[in-house]
């Protein structure tokens, strides 16, 4: 069994027992929920419009993030949010996902993938920027989904970073093996060991992950494969390497099944995998989305100036119109005021100075144009510099 001398001695690899995994799993109850009554294989299935109708009550939005959040961390660890995203909106950004596979393809170049041989399913890196700046409207009528932002806020606060990669999984495509996910999910057990305990702690705080259906995801199409309950084990992010837990989890996981258009968000410390796809003739596409704490940063290097400028028009077009364009605006602007140059960049009425994300607010309120917003950008770009 587990044992350590301190409560913040290092863990180790060495104390790894798949035995202490399995007495925490059995110790697990069901969670008591307000916004759902149904669970599928221990996950809590949160129909779309339920979770609209609570969060416009005053104070219902609270409380519906404290539930999400409760599950994310003390529950299974995941929920599913069934039609969270329009059909028609889904087929529009597929067929612009699609774009991009075929047109970074022609070009060559090397493929890689996490957890998986590279070069076998299909996939987007940095799909945010690509699809926003190739498809400014498709992306703004995504990224403007308030479930989306529901999630996010339950478990990171404001201020959060949206990433995303586009993952197709091929009739044939063999699945990944189980592992967590970034921060410690992406390192080795040599460099995660030298970590401290409480650091392996945060790393499941500072992100969200979730997946976007892009099309109907029957189990054998591949859908993920998860642990519920797993993110609760403390040596996770050193375990899920060993051969008796890949074992376990071959023979423990839960796969949910998929509409297009539905959510699943987790933890990132819950043990999860890709699964494979068994089919001759569906190409399993999934938006997925790795959504980071104010407090932390992304994996991907993102140029968030470029993305505001091309999706701008149709923020002002959106919002002249009625639309509420703001989650799409979070999704999109730098949202953090740090690091920066204080001499230069300095706090008004407040602690910290105006994010680009509020300078492309303010914009949106006086209805400036592309080229004011350029301008603004770019001061506050120069202004954050050091030299």
């Amino acid at each position: 069994m587990t044992t350590t001398s301190t409560p913040f001695a290092r863990l180790r690899q060495a104390d790894c027992h798949v035995e202490d995994l399995v007495a925490l799993l059995a110790d697990q109850r069901d969670p008591e929920l307000t916004f759902t009554d149904r669970l599928k294989q221990q996950v809590p299935m949160y129909a779309a419009e339920v979770l609209r109708e609570a969060t416009s009550t005053e104070g219902g939005a609270a409380a519906v993030e404290a539930e999400l959040a409760g599950v994310l961390a003390d529950g299974p660890g995941i929920f599913v949010m069934t039609g969270a995203v329009d059909h028609a909106i889904i087929d529009r950004v597929s067929a612009a996902f699609e774009e991009i596979i075929t047109a970074e393809k022609a070009a060559g170049g090397e493929v890689g993938d996490h957890f998986a041989e590279g070069g076998v399913n299909d996939r987007i890196w940095n799909a945010l920027e690509k699809l926003a700046v190739a498809h400014p409207e498709d992306f703004v009528d995504y990224y403007a989904d308030d479930l989306i932002a529901l999630a996010a806020r339950a478990w990171l606060g404001p201020g959060y970073q949206v990433t995303s990669q586009v993952n197709v999984v091929n009739p044939g495509g063999v699945g990944q093996t189980v592992h967590r996910d970034y921060h410690l999910g992406f390192t080795t057990p040599e460099v995660t060991e030298r970590y401290p305990r409480h650091v392996h702690a945060l790393s499941s705080v500072l992100t969200l992950q979730g997946a976007i259906a892009h099309c109907d995801m029957p189990v054998e199409t591949g859908p993920t494969l998860y642990l519920p309950h797993s993110q609760k084990y403390s040596h996770g992010y050193l375990a899920y390497w060993l051969d008796e837990f890949q074992e376990y989890f071959a023979e423990h996981h839960v796969q949910l099944p998929l509409a297009k258009g539905d959510a699943v968000f987790f933890n990132p410390a819950l043990f999860h995998a890709a699964g494979s796809n068994t089919t001759s003739d569906v190409r399993r596409m999934a938006n997925l989305l790795q959504i980071s704490s104010a407090f932390g940063r992304a994996m991907e290097a993102v140029d968030r100036h470029r993305i505001v400028a091309a999706i701008y028009p149709t923020l002002l077009s959106r919002k002249a119109a009625g639309h509420d364009i703001d989650h799409a605006v979070a999704a999109s602007a730098e949202g953090y005021a740090f690091p920066t140059n204080l001499d230069l960049d300095q706090p008004v009425d407040g602690m910290s100075p105006p994010t680009q994300a509020d300078l492309v607010r303010q914009a949106l309120a006086e209805g400036a144009s592309p080229e004011d917003l350029s301008a603004r950008l770019t001061g506050q770009a120069a202004a954050r510099r050091t030299s």
